[in-house]
């Protein structure tokens, strides 16, 4: 098969097929009826899918997450680094 024009043009078309397109993983998820009617009013009004809005919302998640993970970071290193001055300010 080696070579063989007809495997060499099938990896090509292949392979233009995945450009430009979000190639991920495929899930099944079970959504209670009343979430997905609102779902389905939501995209209809946003001229979008639920999977764009479930992907957004999950996206969204994952930034939220982080940024309290950045901020109780944060909060732990002035504690650690600025203990001393804080009990300072607290006694002053």
């Amino acid at each position: 098969m080696r070579g063989s024009p007809v495997l060499s043009r099938l990896v090509s078309v292949d392979a233009r097929y995945h450009i430009g397109t979000m190639v991920g993983m495929a899930m099944n998820l079970r959504v209670p009826e009343d979430l997905d009617r609102r779902l389905e009013q939501l995209a209809a009004e946003e001229h979008t899918s639920k999977s764009a809005l479930l992907l957004r919302g999950a996206e969204l998640v994952l930034q939220r997450h982080a940024r309290r993970r950045e901020i109780s970071e944060g909060l732990d290193f002035v504690m650690s680094h600025d203990a001393e001055l804080l009990t300072r300010l607290e006694d002053a």
